[in-house]
């Protein structure tokens, strides 16, 4: 079912997937080419969402800039300001609906500014797609024009994971390919630069990520690991820089199910029978966990409105617990959408959440569904973004089998608490 118009928008822009994907590379200044009033909603936004400074700068295109300008002029003065203070390795220029709109060349001023500064461009208007495709564009972007052609290959692994995972979970991820034997490099790794950790002072670029000299080698990866429907073509692109590098893709890592297949994969990649000994004592925890939880999510009600990659892996963990996904409410189209068990899918917003809920109903989504919990008496889980009421955001993991069993545990205690009330 396909909403055609929105009253309580859940949707996040293109321009902000785009922001999120730069912000995991070391020393990169993200540019958004576009009104200096978009640069700060997003700048806010993610500033409050992480507790951290973000950084970022705008061309600043104003009334008379938009008639009379082909971007040029605008960009060329941002990127002349920006290194005239500090001195990016990269700088990630990314489009606004009103730069599309105009149709402006980034693309020539990119190669006009390339000799003196290296750059990445990529179109993402937000008139069209979602945090999702917005993310997946540049890290598209990022392959096609720094990842140089290889014909070796060495021990490591390139893992792309999709917009929603956190910097805690990118960390636990990249911590659990290394025990098989890899090198693990992110594209992009937010799990150094967003995670939480107290820098020396308020940098006026990213800090930590992946370097650019890590990206132009990671064409000798062994192979590329992505994880999340939305990014599975970036592997596939990854690929071509490489006839012999190998591509495997996990939909979702959440659950015991998904996890056990993930590790699996692992382990046929690495020539090995059994994973390490930490991995099968998360294992077990995660079965005792499934058997604990059961008695309380055991036919509970969820409703879920998140980014699809989210969603998939959110319930993947909670119907392995036997709880019923009542509704998936989702801001765009995905393939993935099918595999969640629920009869009611919806491509819409938070006003279509209200349909579905009741006194006995869960529901998860970003901290603007608080209004609709207290309404309804719901109990409410905050994933996805923003949120703006709890900190430690960067840090939460519902992915493999640590992940998942803190995940379950969470959501009992949250419905306990919720019927106590």
């Amino acid at each position: 079912m396909l909403k055609p118009l929105e009253v309580n928008p859940l949707k996040l822009s293109q321009p902000m997937g785009a922001l999120l994907a730069f912000l995991g590379i070391k020393n990169c200044m993200p540019l958004m080419h576009g009104a200096q009033g978009c640069a700060s909603f997003a700048k806010v936004f993610f500033t409050r969402h992480f507790n951290d400074p973000i950084a970022i700068q705008t061309t600043a295109v104003n009334d008379i800039t938009a008639v009379i300008d082909g971007g040029d002029y605008s960009i060329s003065e941002a990127v002349k300001n920006i290194t005239s203070k500090v001195t990016p390795e990269l700088i990630g220029l990314f489009t606004t609906g009103l730069t599309e709109t105009k149709g402006d060349d980034i693309r020539g001023v990119a190669s006009m500014l390339q000799p003196q500064h290296a750059m990445v461009y990529v179109h993402t208007p937000d008139f069209e797609g979602g945090l999702e495709s917005g993310y997946a564009k540049s890290i598209e972007a990022i392959i096609e024009q720094l990842v140089e052609p290889q014909e070796q290959i060495e021990q490591k692994i390139t893992l792309i994971p999709h917009v929603s995972m956190t910097p805690l979970e990118v960390e636990r991820v990249k911590e659990q390919i290394e025990l098989f034997g890899w090198s693990v490099f992110a594209l992009p790794d937010i799990s150094e630069s967003l995670d939480g950790h107290l820098g020396q002072k308020q940098g006026a670029l990213s800090s930590n990520g992946i370097s650019v000299s890590q990206i132009k080698d990671l064409g000798s990866s062994h192979a590329v690991i992505t994880i999340g429907n939305s990014v599975y073509n970036r592997g596939e692109k990854l690929c071509t820089k490489n006839q012999k590098m190998k591509h495997l893709h996990f939909d979702t890592i959440g659950g015991l199910k998904a996890s056990d297949i993930f590790y699996s994969k692992l382990m046929s990649l690495s020539h090995l029978s059994q994973p390490h000994a930490s991995i099968m004592r998360w294992r077990k925890r995660l079965q005792d966990a499934l058997l604990d939880t059961h008695f309380i999510l055991g036919g509970c009600k969820v409703v879920l409105a998140c980014e699809p990659d989210q969603m998939l892996s959110l319930s993947s963990i909670l119907t392995e617990a036997g709880v019923e996904i009542k509704a998936v409410i989702s801001p765009v189209k995905s393939d993935v959408l099918v595999n969640i068990p629920s009869s009611h899918i919806i491509i819409g917003d938070l006003d279509d959440v209200e349909e579905f809920l009741d006194d006995h109903t869960l529901l998860i989504t970003n901290f603007h569904g608080e209004r609709l919990a207290k309404k309804y008496h719901n109990a409410l889980l905050t994933r996805g973004f923003p949120n703006y009421e709890t900190l430690g955001n960067q840090l939460k993991d519902d992915t493999l089998y640590q992940g998942s069993t803190q995940l379950l545990f969470e959501v009992a205690n949250c419905m306990q608490a919720n019927h106590h009330i």
